[in-house]
């Protein structure tokens, strides 16, 4: 017989780490939300980008997107992927207010470049995301 119940020892554990990460509940959901406004847009400019390429008979360059997901390295950020081939480029939005688009990088190497903007300077990360869509298709579409 085992003198530890597994369930409830990870229930205890769930409680706990739960009661922990209340703090940061809101902040992770606001990161979210900006995550899907910027997951939809680019979602919409790659459509545009698709077709394109279908009129000019080079559908082999499509990119595709990876759904929000909590990033990757830090349980209190969100992440959606850009990959093509082995190109990757990554969009994470923080719960502590930041958008850092990492890339383009090839994957298996180190991630980088990375540039971060206020998760609400729209004024600012509309063209740094435009630039940085733009690296990524030219880098993942270069032979």
């Amino acid at each position: 017989m085992r003198d530890v119940d597994l369930g409830v020892h990870l229930e205890a554990l769930g409680r706990a780490i739960g009661e922990r990460e209340r703090a940061h509940a809101e902040d992770l959901a606001r990161a979210r939300v900006r995550a899907e406004e910027l997951h939809a847009e680019v979602e919409s400019a790659l459509q545009r980008f698709h077709a394109a390429l279908e009129a000019t008979g080079a559908s082999q360059l499509r990119v595709e997107q990876g759904r929000v997901r909590i990033d990757d390295k830090h349980l209190r950020s969100v992440e959606f992927d850009l990959a093509r081939g082995r190109h990757r480029a990554v969009v994470v939005v923080k719960s502590r207010g930041e958008v850092t688009l990492v890339g383009p990088f090839r994957a298996g190497k180190a991630e980088g470049p990375c540039r971060s903007f206020p998760i609400d300077d729209d004024e600012e990360l509309a063209p740094a995301l435009a630039s940085f869509l733009g690296d990524f298709v030219e880098a993942a579409a270069t032979p």
